[in-house]
């Protein structure tokens, strides 16, 4: 790992393993630090997104409501402080939305340059990629959320009341919106390990039949409701940034074969020269 200001060489000219948890420290900190910042927002602004999380349940229950009678409320359960502890959660929630440029750029910048070079560059590169594509899994989470509810409350009897825990409502957002924002960024990391050398364009075109079958049994697992609709909601995104994470392997690969007899040549006069 490149070695930091004020930080010690060890005799190899590694960073020494005090220094690697001292800068460990220092990027968990400004990443806690961001998240609490991203939650006293998320508190402040609380009614608003409530609303806005809430939108998705009263779509998916209105065809319900004139086709099977079925009257479906959220309500709150448990003790006196079940109101705040679910406000707090879901501030939490907000603030870990919020504050993603900054702590995935921190979790960039501590494994990078053990990596690469370039690590400041790669860094904003990979968070400036990564940010919007976990946002807008999360966002794509977020459209299929009426669907998923109307499949799931569909199931409960005719003349029958359906009454959702508030806190497990939320549990059911968050679960469904964060699979899709992590679904989002595994394209990602499969050019993060091209670029490494760890995975060639060659072996991700060979596995890429089980590469789809696993995609698609991904998103029938991780998808909270039964019906197929939300699991291609999920499937045919992942496929298809897997499908460009491959074609830039490719082109990565072709430009790494290009530059590789250039450096021999320079090797070779470099020995000459010697």
């Amino acid at each position: 790992m490149a070695l930091r200001r004020g930080t010690p060489p060890s005799p190899g000219g590694t960073m020494p393993l005090v220094g690697h948890l001292r800068e460990l420290r220092r990027r968990l900190t400004i990443g806690v630090l961001a998240i609490l910042v991203g939650t006293a927002l998320g508190w402040y602004f609380f009614s608003p997104i409530f609303e806005l999380l809430k939108q998705p349940y009263e779509s998916g229950i209105t065809d319900l409501l004139k086709t099977k009678g079925i009257d479906a409320k959220i309500v709150i359960t448990g003790g006196v402080g079940s109101a705040f502890s679910f406000r707090l959660k879901l501030a939490l929630a907000i603030g870990l939305v919020l504050a993603s440029p900054v702590w995935i750029n921190q979790i960039w910048r501590f494994v990078l340059p053990a990596l690469h070079r370039n690590e400041k560059r790669w860094a904003y590169l990979l968070t400036a990629t990564g940010v919007p594509l976990f946002v807008g899994g999360i966002y794509v989470g977020y459209l299929v959320l009426p669907k998923g509810i109307e499949v799931l409350i569909g199931f409960v009897p005719q003349s029958v009341d359906s009454l959702t825990s508030l806190s497990d409502y939320l549990n059911f957002v968050l679960r469904t919106m964060l699979v899709f924002g992590i679904a989002a960024e595994i394209p990602l990391v499969v050019v993060m390990l091209n670029r490494l050398g760890i995975v060639s364009a060659k072996q991700l075109a060979k596995a890429r039949p089980w590469t789809v079958i696993g995609i698609f049994v991904f998103a029938a697992v991780a998808t909270p409701s039964t019906d197929p609709l939300t699991m291609l909601f999920l499937a045919a995104p992942m496929t298809i940034l897997y499908f460009i994470s491959e074609l830039i392997a490719k082109l990565t690969d072709r430009r790494r074969s290009k530059k590789e007899p250039e450096e021999l040549a320079d090797d070779e006069l470099s020995s000459l020269d010697d």
